[in-house]
């Protein structure tokens, strides 16, 4: 029995004095195979660190060359797997007919696109143009093409002619020392505001609205001095009626007296009436107030917002003062602020916009 026993514990001890020396040399080749690795990792990461680029233009060359070959040869396989089609790519004839980007029928005529424009356009003159039907086809006066081009008259264009047009209607000014937005504004007849708000003109500060001296930007709505106009009508200036006495369209009263500087236009969603006296701006309509004062610091500076209930919301800007408060109603005629000049402003005026149904429409069409 003891001679058992004793055969067990000398298995045991030969047992663990072999998984000993197997962990051992295990161990020690692991740990040998891994030094190895990680030399022969650090060796070829060296190598491509120093080389590095070398072969990215042969890698590429070789990919797209790949790709072009896989392609061609799969490419009659793919033909064949369309319905009704049994064509091979490669057996195709090319047409003999060569494309001309020019055509010599008559009925074609250059079509302008719709996309806003940022700049000024060259329009070569087609026969049967004139300045009228140019002048229409841009969106913009006669005059505007008159004194972008220097004609001296209605019929001095000429077919292949190239005719400089401007994005909007007035004119282009090419700044030169002592020149302000005001001064400007004041030579042709405009506002100043106008020229500040048209997207596409840059100031060298956008605080001061200071300008680079060669730089030329557009006035809208300007006129050339001392000019008599081909199109006088589009420079006759309106006055507001009395604000909150005359109601237009039977729902919305003028929100404030004073001149309209600047219409509405597809960079600028409202109108502008501008007074010097700085009066009270009413409520057009009834309706609660949603925004009341200037909560994101932007060119709107102190507005109020108001929504009518019935799809119309109409916004009244750059506000010194403003009466009410976010949450309270207000009825037609009501003073909800003073007219003022702050946020992205030139002077002292009311910025007034009226928004159906999350389209900008022209305020002038509502409150006639």
């Amino acid at each position: 029995m003891e001679d058992s026993f004793q055969q067990l514990i000398d298995l045991w001890v030969d047992v663990k004095q072999f998984l000993r020396e197997f962990w051992t040399y295990i161990s020690h080749n692991l740990r040998f195979s891994f030094f190895k690795f990680e030399t022969s990792k650090r060796f070829f990461a060296t190598s491509l660190y120093r080389q590095r680029g070398r072969m990215a233009r042969k890698f590429m060359h070789t990919g797209m060359a790949t790709l072009a070959a896989i392609g061609m040869i799969i490419a009659p396989v793919i033909a064949k797997e369309f319905p009704g089609r049994s064509v091979n790519p490669w057996e195709v004839t090319a047409s003999s007919a060569v494309l001309s980007a020019t055509s010599d029928d008559p009925n074609l005529e250059t079509e302008v696109s719709e996309k806003t424009r940022d700049k000024t356009y060259e329009y070569t003159v087609q026969s049967g143009d004139t300045v009228a039907s140019i002048a229409q086809k841009f969106g913009v006066s006669e005059d505007t093409i008159r004194w972008q081009n220097n004609l001296k008259s209605k019929n001095s264009i000429k077919e292949g002619q190239v005719l400089q047009i401007l994005p909007v209607t007035g004119v282009s000014h090419k700044v030169v020392k002592g020149d302000t937005v005001y001064s400007i504004a004041k030579k042709y007849d405009s506002s100043a505001q106008s020229i500040v708000d048209f997207p596409y003109n840059t100031f060298t500060n956008d605080e001061t609205f200071e300008l680079a001296i060669g730089q030329t930007v557009v006035v809208p709505d300007g006129v050339m001095p001392e000019e008599v106009l081909w199109s006088p009508v589009a420079r006759v200036k309106q006055l507001t009626p009395d604000a909150g006495t005359v109601v237009a369209s039977g729902n919305f009263v003028w929100p404030a007296s004073g001149t309209i500087t600047q219409r509405f236009a597809w960079y600028h969603k409202g109108v502008d009436i501008a007074n010097p006296s700085a009066p009270s701006v009413l409520a057009a309509d009834s309706g609660t107030v949603m925004v009341a004062g200037w909560p994101d610091n932007s060119g709107y500076g102190n507005r109020v917002i108001i929504n009518h209930g019935n799809g119309y919301v109409t916004l009244y800007a750059h506000l010194q003062s403003i009466y009410v408060v976010a949450g309270q109603t207000v009825a037609r005629g009501a003073a909800v602020g003073k007219m003022g000049s702050t946020g992205r402003s030139t002077g002292t005026h009311l910025h007034f916009e009226v928004i159906l149904n999350g389209t900008y429409l022209n305020p002038l069409n509502v409150l006639r």
